[in-house]
């Protein structure tokens, strides 16, 4: 712990104080800093400009413990802000998240000017722990071993003002052997329907239109109440909510992957036809090696099925390059399973030890230089079939959610962006009529790229929301605000696939 000597002085949070997170990971963790956020403005304290760095009264990392080296990136970043909070008096600095709840005491020893250590299972303690922290003038250090409340059901501050998550589960029933997250969020627990209900339906209230439904393993819902079909239930009721225009989830898990779910996503209007689920790899031997329950023929098999009922649906899915003991043989068998998939994308990572794991300590480590050949290879099959998947979209109608801050040469184009109902991301040209995210535009697709579409011609229609007015009031109100609060980007929509990564994600899925 750190003396009282060393400790800032005492600030008066009801001066306007000001925070900033700091968000690393999945989409769980997005979702909690959403929940930290609006925690934090209940608290009374207001969100710092965008460009802060750090120059905040209360600065919060959510960590995660599953990237290649999270904890030394993590020190390094704390270390930049030691000699900032030194000037800043009365400075507060947090951090949450599964490297938190990993790490435990290791990170006020390491960094003694950390003022408050929360898990994944108490992120709704933070401003107890902040204020205990002021004062009694020492770091507090609290970490759950079990869920204290589901993230959705504490106050929030959504990112987006037409698009929500909605978390309906956390935690993990299963051992992967690349992935230590069950270990920090625990196992599943699910929420009940009603209450999953009960949110988006108010979320709708408030002007949302799309949803995602987000869990570990998301449509293994229904495991903790006992209804093997529960998932497919959801979709169904989802469907039945006046106002929900669109409705996604993420991350599906194969083994869970049944006919009763695609059968709901077939027959539910406003269920999107989009599917990520990640395959990891297309050996049989490393998906053994990696305790996935599935084989590559069942993968694909599920594929199959899924096109057959929904033809328009765009699949993506997260896959490992290197794992420990994959030979040549393997990886020409993930090769020709993206071959047979043929996704619209696919996340590929090199395989990094994660301490903790099972696989960290694997004989038949694969050499660097071994899993960069095999990760360009893959990566430009992937980027050939991404290409020709989108080109077959050339020439069709489709209609679009306006996005905000997804098209970062909109402004030198003159260009607006948005999502198709396949979650492609499509660039337009900009109507003549005024247009806000949350509305809907209807387009003609004229170009395909690997990684987005255009539609060049005059848009052909353009229809304003309540989505549309909730992003405009948003913003109004946002700019009424004191100095230092700014509306954040949308964090909805499967994120652009980047050159190099490490890492296999959150690897919770």
């Amino acid at each position: 712990m750190t003396s009282s000597s060393d400790r800032s002085p005492v600030v008066d949070v009801q001066r306007t104080s000001t925070y900033e997170i700091r968000t690393y990971g999945c989409q769980m963790n997005v979702h909690d800093s959403e929940r930290l956020s609006g925690l934090l403005e209940n608290a009374g304290y207001v969100r710092a400009p965008k460009d802060a760095d750090g120059d905040a009264d209360v600065v919060v990392f959510n960590t995660c413990a599953v990237r290649e080296n999270a904890d030394n990136k993590l020190y390094g970043n704390l270390g930049r802000l030691a000699p900032m909070k030194t000037k800043r008096p009365g400075m507060q600095i947090a951090v949450g998240g599964c490297l938190a709840q990993k790490d435990r005491d290791t990170i006020v020893k390491r960094a003694p000017w950390v003022d408050v250590v929360f898990g994944t299972h108490n992120i709704g303690k933070l401003p107890v722990l902040l204020e205990r922290a002021r004062v009694q003038e020492e770091a507090q250090v609290e970490i759950a071993e079990s869920l204290e409340a589901f993230p959705s059901t504490l106050p929030t501050r959504r990112e987006s003002a037409y698009a929500a998550w909605v978390s309906i589960s956390v935690g993990c029933n299963n051992t992967c052997t690349f992935c230590i997250v069950p270990a920090l969020r625990g196992k599943e627990k699910d929420r009940r329907t009603g209450d999953i209900l009960a949110e988006i339906e108010a979320l709708v209230g408030e002007g949302v239109s799309e949803i995602t439904l987000l869990g570990q393993n998301v449509n293994a819902y229904g495991s903790d109440i006992g209804d093997r079909e529960a998932f497919s239930k959801l979709l169904r009721a989802c469907g039945k909510i006046d106002g929900l225009e669109r409705v996604r989830f993420t991350s599906p898990h194969p083994r869970d992957f049944t006919d009763d779910v695609i059968a709901a996503m077939a027959e539910t209007p406003n269920v999107m036809p989009q599917l990520h689920m990640p395959m990891q790899s297309g050996s049989d031997t490393i998906l053994k090696a990696m305790r996935r329950s599935y084989r590559q023929e069942r993968y694909l098999g599920i594929i199959e099925k899924v096109r057959a009922a929904i033809p328009h649906a765009a699949i993506t899915s997260d896959i490992i390059v290197g794992f420990p003991g994959e030979t040549e043989e393997d990886f020409e068998q993930t090769m020709h399973a993206v071959r047979e998939a043929r996704f619209a994308q696919a996340f590929t990572f090199q395989y990094s030890k994660r301490p903790g794991t099972p696989a960290a300590t694997m004989e038949n480590q694969i050499p660097k230089e071994v899993v960069q050949e095999r990760y360009l290879r893959l990566a430009a099959l992937q980027e050939e079939i991404s290409w020709d998947e989108n080109k077959k979209q050339i020439g069709r109608t489709l209609e679009l959610m306006v996005a905000e801050g997804e098209g970062r040469k909109d402004g030198a184009t003159h260009r607006l962006s948005g999502r198709a109902p396949d979650n492609r991301l499509v660039h337009f040209t900009r109507p003549d009529t005024a247009v806000r995210p949350g509305d809907v535009v209807t387009v003609e697709i004229t170009y395909a790229a690997p990684h987005h579409l255009l539609a060049e011609g005059a848009a052909l229609n353009v229809r304003p929301t309540r989505a549309g007015d909730a992003w405009e009031k948003r913003n109004t109100a946002e700019a009424a605000k004191p100095t230092g609060v700014m509306l954040g980007l949308p964090g909805i929509g499967a994120p652009a696939p980047l050159p190099v990564a490490t890492g296999s994600g959150c690897g919770c899925d």
